[in-house]
């Protein structure tokens, strides 16, 4: 029997191997071959290449095939399309195989998957076709998909898992796991037990770990855990992230606004949480939008293109400046030549300060308690980076151009670069203060004020010092 079974781990390998290079990822080669088959309508050679796929691996292999094979793949392989593989696919590949399959398919892979993976799956469908779904779905499901769907999105309400373990504070440890025993349509994933009052309010925990060690005469009431982290179920998932990340929490609940418990959120879940925010923060940093190579070109057109507008609006400001001192460098063309390295050093400085305030506010770091001192914090930063770069342009235009210019752009440099380190911490505030995502819009108005100080303190230092006339 042992020898049965490392034949059948060997054989698991061997086909991995065939499949995975040692990145996990999937070859090139099975990806054509797959390709191949899908081409040639053999579905028996394609179920046999995906079978041994994990379905995370089977959810990549839709994402890295063309948009036009996907529909086959999904035919050839209708046994192994479990909402496993479906909850593992990027949004809009998942939302583009769903469109093709019927209501009952879509309902019959809901049904598979927790609450909060299929509210995942149905909540970007058009109100016709979730009503479609839902109406092919179990009335307990569906209650609990249309239950989620009443709170608003990326909150808590939506991320939560309605299947839990809760019990009275009066039993003992030894009712509480013949209970669980006993009780079949438990969830089977959980890390804690929650302790409710008679109104359904949650008044404590118990780990699994303490329970499986505790006596069985002993009382919950008497080994529960009183402090807990109770998540409002408005709460928006990004602070639900910050919860779990402060206070160390595998799972905590999700209470109603009459405090009454109504699902959990685990560790799992907001993992997620934090790699689409992380993702998205980076994404509208640049102005990329969502970023998402599966997007329609059409919706990457839109997003990108109007943050590529506004740039062009601060190019134009900028240009302004310079024509206002048309004369000067018409004068002294070693202007022209710097202008550029003045303008890209304080940009540069303004993305570092904005970022760092940008992620500051994403974990709460930077609140109205301490942002004086933020700001005085990246200002002397801003300082000694200013008058470290500006002695080495200073030192270097005072060797190749004149003694003056040199003294002109450190000054203009150290100017430029405290005035990136304001921008980069106030533009991001004041849009967390107006509740307007900080990560949106903060590098268009940080371009233009560190490209316009540049311009305007050099130029007008060259001026001022009788550089030009």
């Amino acid at each position: 029997m042992a020898a049965e079974d490392a034949d059948r781990v060997s054989e698991a390998e061997e086909a991995r191997a065939e499949r995975l290079d040692e990145d996990d990822r999937l070859k090139p080669e099975f990806v054509e071959a797959v390709r191949e088959a899908l081409q040639e309508d053999a579905e028996t050679d394609v179920r046999d290449l995906v079978e041994p796929l994990h379905p995370a691996d089977i959810a990549d292999l839709f994402e890295i095939l063309p948009r036009e094979d996907r529909p086959a793949l999904a035919r050839g392989i209708a046994d192994l399309m479990s909402g496993e593989v479906i909850s593992e696919m990027n949004d809009y590949v998942r939302d583009d195989l769903l469109e093709s399959l019927p209501p009952d398919a879509v309902a019959g892979i809901a049904e598979q998957l927790e609450t909060d993976d299929a509210v995942a799956l149905i909540e970007d469908l058009d109100a016709s076709d979730q009503a479609a779904v839902l109406a092919e779905m179990g009335p307990e499901d569906r209650a609990a998909i249309e239950s989620a769907l009443s709170f608003p999105e990326e909150s808590a309400g939506r991320l939560m898992q309605r299947d839990l373990v809760a019990v009275p504070e009066h039993i003992s440890i030894g009712d509480l796991i013949d209970y669980m025993r006993e009780n079949a349509d438990l969830t089977t994933e959980f890390w804690e037990v929650f302790v409710v009052d008679p109104t359904h309010r949650p008044v404590g925990s118990v780990q699994l770990s303490w329970i499986l060690r505790t006596p069985r005469g002993v009382a919950i009431a008497d080994v529960m855990k009183r402090d807990q982290t109770l998540i409002p179920a408005d709460l928006d998932q990004e602070e639900v992230a910050l919860r779990f990340q402060k206070y160390a929490l595998i799972s905590a609940a999700v209470v109603d606004k009459a405090g009454r418990l109504i699902g959990q959120i685990t560790a799992d879940d907001v993992a997620h949480i934090i790699q689409e925010e992380a993702g998205e923060d980076t994404l509208l940093l640049s102005g990329a939008g969502e970023g998402d190579i599966n997007e329609p070109i059409r919706t990457s057109y839109s997003q990108r293109v109007r943050w590529l507008i506004a740039n062009l609006g601060t190019a134009l400001v900028a240009s302004l400046i310079i024509a206002a001192f048309g004369a000067a460098i018409e004068q002294l063309v070693a202007l022209a030549i710097l202008m550029p390295v003045v303008a890209s050093i304080g940009g540069n400085a303004g993305t570092q300060t904005m970022a760092v305030s940008v992620r500051a506010l994403a974990m709460n770091q930077l609140t109205r308690s301490n942002t004086s001192r933020v700001i005085w914090r990246e200002m002397r930063v801003a300082l000694l980076n200013g008058i470290t770069v500006a002695a080495l342009i200073g030192a270097a235009t005072a060797a190749i151009f004149t003694p003056m210019l040199g003294v002109v752009i450190a000054a203009a440099v150290v100017l430029n670069i405290i005035t990136a380190g304001m921008a980069g911490v106030l533009v991001p505030v004041i849009f967390d203060r107006l509740d307007q995502d900080p990560a949106v819009a903060s590098s268009v108005f940080v371009t233009i004020i560190t490209d316009s100080m540049g311009f305007f303190a050099f130029l007008g230092l060259a001026v001022a010092s009788g550089l030009v006339g």
